[in-house]
């Protein structure tokens, strides 16, 4: 297989657990053709004796897409890498940065950093066994559960050393230190304060390698900011879950500052219709919302955008339902979809709970899935023709 080239300024959705599946991650498609997606992180053994088409099965449209794995032994990360590359994914990522206690306890995740040698050695196993590119998504440091601390700046530099020289292709630094055995991952992603600033700094010291950022990153402005200065990329993970409109951005913006313009003006979002997305692909839409505030927009989404998402997955659904899969099990990623948008409680009401439990065929699936998406999209046409739409809290 060829190997893939990693573009050069570039935007991911973070890898997720319970997250990023594969019904996400075709619902982030629909909204962003440019952005790179990651899988939830996935244990090589799992992949290697476990079910590979429940753990790796994907949908064509969702490259370019990363396979995360997590694991300690490096013949075992090899060789879930290869199949990994045999199914199709466009570049193979390790984890070492999940916090979480029963990570730590298999030994794999943040626990790594304090090992830079071993992770050195997985890296050069999995990049012998594959040519598409391998990653690493890491802390910029560790402490906690007896581990010596490394939560300084050299200790990011000798780690990101040790990855260069192992042939890595690129480093993903979530900007907090992972706080082993005293904080959980929710506190993991809010207690530890964010040094951005070393992350440029490693950027500056090694600029052979690919640096990408992460972490406390949640609008266009802030994306805008890090995709105009070294770095050569920018992942975003809670944010593009819970507002999935932002995606909606990052097409026209990934494109703009690549080309050396800016995509984003005052206090608004520039909204773009990506060229595999909307039904008329050769004359995309641009649409601004601006909230009023200086500097800073929420992003949504206009609504014959929003429509044609909601009928495209309401289609994906029924071919999904078709197949076992439970409505449910999709549906809870399209809440946000609408977040900020008038109706948005009701909308989130009627997709929630026990609904699907009076539904007991395709056909009355279709039509409680059809009806309340065009309900909800003509009353948003109805606020946009009065001129009442705006963002709401």
């Amino acid at each position: 297989m060829k190997a893939m080239q990693i573009q050069r300024k570039r935007f991911s959705v973070a890898p997720m657990m319970d997250w990023t599946d594969r019904h996400y991650r075709y619902m982030a498609r629909l909204l962003s053709a440019r952005a790179t997606l990651y899988t939830e992180m996935i244990h090589a053994r799992a992949i290697i004796h476990g079910d590979r088409s429940r753990h790796l099965d994907f949908h064509a449209s969702e490259h370019p897409l990363v396979l995360q794995l997590g694991g300690s032994d490096a013949a075992h990360l090899a060789e879930a890498a290869r199949i990994g590359e045999d199914w199709g994914y466009d570049e193979i990522n390790l984890n070492c940065g999940c916090p979480s206690d029963r990570v730590a306890s298999g030994s794999f995740g943040a626990c790594l950093m304090a090992d830079p040698m071993h992770v050195g050695h997985l890296v050069r196993a999995m990049k012998d066994a594959v040519s598409v590119p391998v990653t690493v998504k890491c802390r910029i440091g560790i402490e906690g559960r007896g581990l010596a601390s490394r939560t300084g700046y050299e200790d990011l530099l000798l780690f990101a050393r040790k990855m260069q020289d192992s042939g890595c292709d690129g480093l993903i630094v979530h900007a907090r230190i992972a706080v082993l055995g005293g904080l959980n991952p929710a506190q993991n992603r809010e207690v530890p304060p964010l040094r951005y600033e070393d992350v440029y700094r490693l950027k500056e010291d090694m600029p052979g390698l690919r640096i990408e950022i992460n972490g406390g990153i949640r609008s266009p402005q802030e994306i805008q900011t890090h995709l105009n200065g070294a770095l050569d990329g920018v992942m975003v993970g809670r944010a593009a879950y819970e507002r999935p409109a932002l995606l909606c951005s990052v097409d026209s913006l990934v494109h703009e500052i690549a080309e050396g313009r800016s995509a984003l003006r005052g206090g608004a979002a520039v909204m773009f219709s990506s060229p595999h997305s909307g039904p008329d692909n050769s004359n995309p839409e641009l649409q601004e919302i601006d909230t009023g505030a200086p500097g800073f927009a929420v992003p949504t989404i206009s609504p014959d955008r929003l429509e044609w998402v909601l009928d495209s997955m309401k289609e994906y659904i029924l071919a999904r339902y078709a197949e076992g899969v439970p409505p449910q099990r999709i549906v809870r990623h399209m809440l946000g979809l609408v977040h900020g948008l008038p109706g948005a409680r009701l909308f989130r009401q009627g997709l929630s709970g026990n609904w699907q439990r009076n539904l007991n065929s395709a056909a009355s699936l279709d039509r409680y899935l059809g009806s309340t998406f065009a309900v909800f999209c003509n009353q948003l046409r109805e606020h946009q023709s009065s001129g009442s739409l705006i963002l709401q809290p």
